[in-house]
């Protein structure tokens, strides 16, 4: 919103051009988020402690966690209020993409909203229920996959899948196979960030990486000039998504500021919900679901030893792990808490440096 304003104040002092530029404009998207987390953190976990908004604890979980109950939760808020002021304050309203991941993030989050009320107000400790959850993501997916691809302006790029590390092979999708991957893409990225978020900022620190790792590539995609030297796919208009992308990290630390651990607050589903679907929708945009895959392996590991854990139990009555999602397990193992939430941190710094080479080794 503020570029409209900028670029006519250029006309009287050519010093606001600066304002026009790319990664200016991201800089302060992630500093104004960060901000506006500073700022109204500490007012909305006290609002949310004063309407009792805290988090139950399972029995069947660690031990550990036992005194965390009470904990204020739905702190997630916090950080959509940030992403979503920032994201219009300093990116082109024009864009297509800005709009689509912005709907996107704040359905999901609304999905997790209600979620967290069932859990916290209406007294209902199972929230949504799982097919009723599961619904409503399908729908918001589905639509999110069906507006990328209907207002695409380049087809045979857009709709195109890119196997990182092979310039080459690249796979055209139609409209089925591309609505249906990217739905997985996105509903798979959402489940997966909420699984995730079990400890003290486990899940948080993660998406501010894979997200900032992914705003440098949107950067690149959007610039003609960088994408025909790294050989990815341009994008027309995706260079936007560095600006949503820099906001969601900026909005991302400065909730971690109260996350850390022991925690002040925890997202519940709907920061959780929220995130995981911005940070597909963005890998989609600019063409790099696979790579998005590699950074976010911590994401997918833990989707995964839930998936082989419910499984196992099914088919032999027998666990695989001593707890699922995997940060449990590890907890279980005599871990201390702060131990497996760095470890993981330094598994996703491993896993989107990997990632970001994909870039250059094509």
């Amino acid at each position: 919103m503020l570029i409209w304003l900028t670029e006519y104040l250029t006309d009287f002092y050519s010093a606001f051009n600066v304002f026009g530029y790319l990664t200016m404009r991201a800089i302060l998207a992630a500093l104004t988020a960060l901000v506006l987390s500073f700022m109204f953190g500490p007012t909305v976990i006290r609002r949310l402690a004063s309407r009792s908004m805290g988090q139950p604890i399972r029995e069947v979980g660690p031990e550990s966690h036992l005194p965390k109950a009470g904990t204020p939760t739905m702190g997630g808020a916090l950080i959509l209020i940030a992403i979503v002021v920032s994201t219009i304050l300093w990116s082109d309203l024009s864009s297509r993409f800005v709009w689509i991941v912005l709907g996107a993030t704040l359905t999901f989050g609304l999905i997790g909203f209600v979620d967290d009320y069932q859990k916290l107000v209406a007294g209902n400790s199972e929230g949504l229920s799982p097919r009723i959850k599961y619904a409503a993501q399908s729908l918001v997916g589905v639509a999110t996959a069906a507006a990328l691809f209907f207002t695409a302006e380049n087809p045979q790029v857009e709709h195109a899948l890119l196997v990182p590390y092979l310039p080459d092979f690249i796979i055209p999708l139609n409209a089925f196979a591309y609505i249906t991957f990217v739905y997985f893409v996105v509903v798979g990225s959402s489940n997966a960030v909420n699984l995730t978020d079990g400890l003290d900022g486990l899940a948080i620190m993660p998406s501010v990486l894979v997200g900032g790792a992914l705003g440098l590539i949107a950067w690149a995609a959007g610039n003609i000039v960088f994408a025909t030297y790294l050989g990815i796919p341009y994008v027309a208009g995706a260079g936007e998504m560095m600006v949503f992308c820099a906001a969601l990290a900026g909005a991302g630390l400065g909730f971690l500021w109260f996350n850390t651990y022991p925690a002040q607050v925890f997202m519940g589903d709907i920061g959780a919900l929220a995130l995981g679907a911005a940070l597909g929708v963005v890998a989609v945009v600019v063409r790099q679901e696979l790579v998005f895959f590699i950074m976010g392996g911590v994401f997918v590991v833990e989707t995964v030893s839930v998936i082989i854990q419910v499984a196992s139990y099914k088919m032999t009555g027998r666990r695989i792990f001593r707890m699922a999602p995997l940060h449990h397990h590890f907890e279980l193992k005599g871990w201390a808490e702060p131990k497996v939430i760095v470890r993981f941190w330094i598994i996703t710094v491993i896993l989107v440096l990997v990632g970001l080479a994909s870039l250059k080794i094509r």
